[in-house]
């Protein structure tokens, strides 16, 4: 549960990699282990970048995401419908990052179930300020980190078809979920994600 992981600021530098992570599932399916996905990420550049340390940085976001998920929604992301690709996409995202997923939970959730289909920039200050008084490691994070962040949520939020628009007042979008999907999630025991992402008790 995304609930043991430690709080990090690294998602600030990590966008949504729709694309990228696609490719990746895809190679998973025909057989690549990670270490050759890597090696074909700097030899081949076949996630399409300049330099070699952001293709195998890119390699590495990408797989980390994917190893937290399992088979079922590595074929979904590759051969699935692509809103549901990129659903799942949050999905491994909230496995692997605490704080993205408890802003998830705690405000994109709630946002639905409250019937409040608009994310403001308060939204982020106060959710912020609140992580920042349970959490010494993350108090000690600069003002110019939480700009950061709240630009790179709003902009994996925005690519995934979670909201419109990117400025203040931003439209939130409530996902609708493939039966497939839902019950997956549900069997595997990660309700906590699925009612993140729809906005349930």
């Amino acid at each position: 549960m995304a609930e043991t992981l430690e709080y990090k600021s690294t998602i600030k530098t990590r966008p949504f990699l729709f694309k990228e992570t696609k490719k990746a599932a895809e190679l998973i399916i025909q057989g690549f282990k990670n270490s050759e996905i890597k090696d074909k990420a700097r030899n081949d550049n076949i996630f399409q970048v300049n330099t070699e340390t952001r293709r195998s940085e890119i390699a590495s976001i990408v797989l980390q995401r994917l190893n937290a998920i399992d088979d079922f929604f590595i074929q979904k992301i590759a051969n699935g419908e692509i809103r549901t690709s990129k659903q799942i996409i949050i999905y491994s995202i909230m496995k692997t990052d605490r704080l993205f997923f408890e802003f998830m939970y705690e405000v994109f959730r709630e946002k639905i179930m409250m019937r409040d289909f608009t994310l403001q920039d308060k939204d982020f200050h106060i959710f912020f300020d609140r992580k920042r008084e349970q959490s010494e490691k993350v108090a000690s994070w600069t003002d110019y980190t939480f700009y950061k962040l709240k630009q790179v949520y709003i902009r994996i939020l925005f690519e995934a078809g979670f909201i419109k628009g990117q400025k203040e007042n931003r439209e939130i979008v409530k996902p609708i979920i493939e039966e497939e999907i839902v019950q997956h999630l549900k069997e595997i025991g990660d309700i906590k994600y699925l009612n993140a992402l729809i906005g349930e008790m």
